[in-house]
């Protein structure tokens, strides 16, 4: 008994001390590296485990052997990666009843290429992800910790869990979008990935990330990113990729910018981007954007490109779904300029607000002879929005400097900014002659109604008449205005009262027109336009011609007179006849020049002196674009009478030639006349020469007068002498 409980005993203390031993200081062997080799082939044949010595430590609470070896090498179809230490854990149980024994399997590896990596776990679970996965990845490195849990059969259980960290990776998708010099901590599990502190370069911008999450489902990528950016500048090539995922349409030059995101968006399983989200709190610093807009007639000193400095924007972006709400200066003329404004877009259409304070640069509204003033603050408000068909649609614009207001509703534009159609236009402002305008255009139905109290047409009938083609105004009517104003002031000293009539455009060309007024003294105004045979007919008769003729350079010091015009159009050529009655002019520079030359002087002096008086003036002429012709110019009155015909090619060349003839040698020839002499101007006339030819030529600002003397009349210049004689 002592000899069996002596040897029980002997054998328990070896026991405990060998149980001690493995449980506390372990085993190194090389005799289970065959056995585990195989059985890591077991799990896949593509795997190959060179190991060196293994240390075994004995659990006796879970009745297995934890297994550690330093150095190993892991081959995976011919590529070896360097592995620090692997650990696993081998059930006594399994294996002492023949089944696949190792329970866990634990690599923490060295420095290691990620493409290699990548190929190592789909040797154990491949998959369509990580061969996409691993096409993209062009080079990146590494260093992590992996476990492995594997079920009664041998497979990967799915609590597999990977950690670590990532330097230099660099990912290249479709070569559009570019990740370079990824640098972050991972953990990665099943269906989850999740990256901190990233830094990166999208398309060689630099970007910085507290948590960058992917979750996989339904065979899709879930990504979530807190994405932010210290102060970066960048030149347009750098931002053109990712522009165009915001705004495809906006030509920028250059950005300095720091800011905020989340950013959420779904990968499909062909790498493509759907259901894209961020919200973003962006410092832009100064933003360069290239000028394709025409819009010198309003802000004269306009540049080619537009500065936005020191803004604080808002985005927030949703598949196809855009808001950016943003204010700070703008820099688009000389001075700075104040901008607040609100984009919102989406599939249908782009909606848009803003609100420009104009301080110290100009604007004009040329057409309607307003300026702002320098010391003034001009407020700009603008709501509307932008379809499919690049139609924009603005449903207010409203104009504010102090007492001055315009206000614009449902105005629509084509392409280009053209006029296309409005519902209301109100004006109440002063214009630069400080006259007030205060007037209102309506449409009722397919119909304009001009209405009001006062309306300055001054600037207006000039543009018309000096007309140079330098201003272009991009409207399109098509329609028919009613017109009804109280008082309409032609100049600071004429004033119409009661305009009233209509108005017919098409495509911007007035097709029928018939205005009434009147001045003080029952003096009338009348317009007429109307269409006869194909012939576009024009008649302007006015009592009072001093308002428009007073408006050319080379006729100064009219007074009086009537104004009767009828005019002709056909395929933009037109014929008319322009004739005034009974009005004196006190200066006209060409003709003081011929009668001077001519010797003339008594004349001239009364010209430049109280003037000389013409009972009729008739002018015979043909446009066709810029060139007009002039059949004939006569005039004829109690000191002189002319005779002229010529051509002018607008703001290039005036050529014209005539006689001038005073009236007493007129008198003289005609009362020579048998019989009919003595009927007309009885037998006593005046002394003097017969007259002047003269030539005048050469560009507008610089002509050239030569004046030859006459003693015998042109058979042309009796007949019409005789047949104004006789009229009168």
């Amino acid at each position: 008994m002592k000899i069996i409980f002596r040897t029980i005993f002997l054998l328990l203390t070896l026991l405990i001390f060998f149980v001690g031993y493995m449980t506390f200081i372990g085993l190194e062997t090389k005799r289970l590296n065959n056995q585990i080799a195989e059985k890591i082939k077991g799990v896949n044949e593509n795997l190959r485990l060179e190991l060196k010595e293994i240390k075994l430590i004995f659990d006796p609470i879970s009745f297995s052997i934890n297994a550690k070896t330093i150095g190993p090498r892991l081959i995976v179809k011919n590529k070896a990666i360097e592995i620090e230490n692997i650990k696993t854990r081998v059930s006594l149980r399994s294996f002492i009843n023949n089944k696949f024994s190792l329970e866990n399997l634990e690599i923490s590896t060295n420095s290691l290429k990620i493409k290699n990596l990548i190929s190592l776990i789909r040797a154990v679970n491949n998959s369509s992800e990580l061969y996409i996965l691993e096409k993209i990845i062009k080079k990146g490195y590494l260093i992590s910790d992996i476990q492995l849990y594997f079920n009664d059969e041998g497979n990967i259980k799915n609590n597999y869990l990977i950690n670590g960290f990532v330097k230099d990776l660099e990912i290249d998708i479709f070569k559009i979008y570019n990740f370079k010099d990824i640098n972050f901590i991972f953990d990665f599990k099943k269906e989850q990935f999740v990256a901190k502190d990233s830094s990166f370069k999208f398309n060689n911008i630099n970007f910085l990330s507290e948590k960058i999450s992917i979750f996989k489902k339904d065979n899709k990528f879930l990504v979530n990113a807190l994405v932010n950016n210290d102060k970066i500048s960048l030149s347009k090539k750098k931002i053109e990729n990712f522009v165009r995922l915001l705004e495809p349409n906006l030509s920028f030059e250059n950005i300095t910018f720091s800011s905020k995101n989340i950013i959420s968006f779904i990968l499909n399983e062909k790498f493509k981007i759907k259901d894209l989200e961020a919200e973003s709190n962006i410092i832009l610093e100064k933003l360069l954007l290239k000028n394709n807009i025409d819009l010198k007639n309003i802000f004269p000193k306009i540049k080619d490109q537009f500065s936005l400095i020191n803004h604080k924007i808002n985005l927030r972006l949703k598949s196809d779904d855009l808001l950016i709400e943003g204010s700070g200066d703008l820099l688009f003329q000389e001075k700075n300029d104040n901008i607040k404004y609100n984009y919102e877009r989406n599939n249908k259409v782009s909606k848009f607000t803003s609100v420009l304070e104009i301080n110290e640069n100009p604007f004009n509204l040329n057409l309607l002879n307003y300026e702002k003033s320098k010391d003034n603050k001009l407020e700009i408000s603008l709501k509307g929005y932008q379809n499919k068909k690049n139609q924009i649609f603005l449903n207010e614009v409203f104009l504010k400097e102090e007492k001055n207001k315009i206000k614009i509703q449902d105005l629509k534009l084509k392409n280009k900014f053209k006029f296309q159609d409005l519902k209301s236009i109100t004006f109440d402002y002063f214009d630069k002659e400080n006259q007030r305008n205060l007037f209102k255009l309506n449409k009722k139905n397919k119909q304009y109604f001009l209405e009001g109290s006062f309306l300055n047409v001054n600037n207006l009938i000039e543009k018309i008449l000096n007309d140079d083609g330098k201003e272009s105004y991009n409207f399109n009517l098509s329609n028919k205005i009613s017109i009804n104003i109280d008082e309409v002031s032609l100049d600071k000293e004429n004033l119409l009262n009661n305009l009233t009539g209509n108005l017919s455009f098409k495509k911007n060309e007035i097709l029928d027109a018939s205005l009434l007024g009147k001045f003080s003294e029952n003096k009338k105004f009348k317009l007429t336009i109307r269409k006869e045979n194909n012939n576009k007919v024009t008649t302007l008769f006015i009592d009072k011609a001093e308002p428009i003729v007073k408006r050319y350079d080379f006729i100064k010091g009219f007074e009086g007179g009537k104004l009767d015009f009828y005019s002709t159009e056909k395929n933009r050529i037109s014929l008319s006849k322009l004739k005034i009655y009974d009005f004196r002019l006190k200066e006209m520079p060409a003709l003081t020049k011929i009668l001077t030359l001519a010797s003339l002087q008594g004349v001239a002096d009364i010209l430049s002196g109280e003037g000389i008086r013409f009972d009729e003036f008739e002018m015979t002429f043909q446009n066709n674009g810029n060139l007009m012709t002039i059949t004939e110019i006569y005039a004829i009155g109690p000191a002189i009478s002319i005779l002229m015909e010529g051509y002018i090619e607008k703001n290039k060349l005036i050529s014209l030639r005539g006689t001038l003839v005073p009236a007493t040698t007129i008198n003289k020839f005609i009362g020579s006349l048998p019989v009919l002499g003595e009927i007309l101007v009885g037998k006593k006339t005046g002394e003097g020469v017969f007259g002047v030819s003269f030539k005048i030529k050469g560009p507008p600002k610089n002509l050239k007068t030569s004046v030859n003397p006459i003693k015998t009349l042109t058979p042309r210049f009796i007949t019409r002498t005789l047949e104004k004689l006789k009229k009168n």
